[in-house]
């Protein structure tokens, strides 16, 4: 029997989200129905309110979240009703050409669940990233759930889900850190703060922050980093360089997504040295470098899809690392927020203010 719970949607393009009523079908065959317990305030939320992912509305906002599986659906065999969970949008399909080379980080046919979440009315609702977490209850794909370490706090679980997964992935599996490497990040909010906690696992000798705002620096410092540069007061790459004995950092990550900040990357580099872009740009883009520089410089230039993670090998490992004591999911949790703040929650994510609020449930 379907379900009324209370969720978050956005109605139309700009317009500020609304708490409203709605209903949850039973799970279907490959379907799970997860409890929320908590799910953190993401900018792709906000993109989707402003239009930027794409017009289906109106949506379902929140997608990185923790709770616990309430019900499944036939055929379902690797979670069970009590199972806690993280969810995550890459439900690899197993069957996809990337999947079929054992390359299943890079899916290219991710399972979502099969029916709509509706309004009251029976308007049909787009999920987020076919989530939909800013709710007391969604429906999944059963694949998006993977289980990890119940003492974990869902605050602080929950945001594998998406951007803090995004910038330690873009490190440690995108950017290959190694132990001994020179490490730089370009823009330090939560999924910058996030690469350099990665960078840090990896063993990462020299770990290089920079960013406009001094507070995300010290953000910054408290994940792991052992230099700052305000690319205000300092041109980043020749600081950079500076730092590395002049020959520029072994990887470098944005973590903003502009052509500014990718050519600082570009240029901060040693030579066969490692870009990773994991900062997500907008579709009217565009970047313009010499291709002599491009051959010359030689490395990778790489962009990070998720952090190029696969969730059933990478959550529970992080969970436990965090549950270790070596990684401080924590430290990403700068408030805690009701369903009814998500609004207000977006405006201080606009002004920097926060590395993540999270709604618990």
């Amino acid at each position: 029997m379907s379900q009324q719970v209370r969720g978050v949607i956005s109605r139309a393009k700009g317009a500020p989200v609304e708490l409203t009523t709605i209903v949850i079908p039973d799970p279907g065959p490959g379907e799970a129905v997860v409890d929320i317990q908590a799910c953190g305030v993401c900018h792709t939320d906000l993109h989707y309110r402003e239009g930027g992912i794409n017009d289906e509305y109106p949506f379902l906002l929140g997608h990185e979240a923790a709770g616990v599986v309430e019900s499944v659906g036939e055929g379902v065999t690797h979670v069970r009703p009590g199972d806690y969970v993280v969810l995550n949008w890459r439900a690899v399909c197993g069957e996809c050409r990337a999947c079929k080379r054992g390359r299943l980080q890079y899916c290219f046919d991710t399972h979502n669940a099969e029916q709509k979440m509706t309004l009251e009315d029976g308007t049909e609702l787009e999920p987020a990233l076919g989530i939909g977490a800013f709710a007391d209850k969604t429906l999944v794909a059963a694949g998006q759930c993977t289980k990890v370490d119940p003492s974990a706090s869902p605050a602080a679980a929950g945001l594998l889900g998406c951007g803090i997964m995004a910038g330690i992935g873009a490190a440690i599996n995108t950017g290959e850190v190694g132990r001994g490497d020179s490490v730089a990040v370009i823009g330090c909010g939560g999924v910058g703060s996030a690469a350099v906690a990665g960078s840090r696992l990896a063993g990462a000798d020299r770990i290089i922050a920079v960013d406009l705002e001094d507070r995300k620096l010290d953000w910054a410092r408290g994940f792991g980093a052992t230099h700052t540069v305000n690319a205000r007061e300092n041109d980043p790459v020749e600081a950079i360089r500076e730092l590395t004995g002049g020959f520029g950092a072994d990887v470098v990550i944005d973590a903003v997504g502009v052509p500014q900040t990718y050519e600082q990357a570009f240029y901060a580099r040693d030579l066969a040295g490692t870009v990773v872009l994991v900062g997500v740009p907008t579709p009217d883009m565009r970047i313009e470098l010499p291709l002599l520089d491009v051959f010359g410089r030689g490395g990778a230039l790489k962009s990070s899809w998720y952090g190029d993670c696969l969730p059933s090998r990478d959550f529970p490992m992080l969970v436990d690392l965090y549950t270790q004591g070596r990684l401080d999911l924590d430290g990403f949790v700068t408030e805690e927020i009701g369903l009814g703040d998500v609004e207000d929650a977006f405006a201080r994510m606009e002004r920097g203010d926060v590395l993540r609020s999270v709604v618990r449930l």
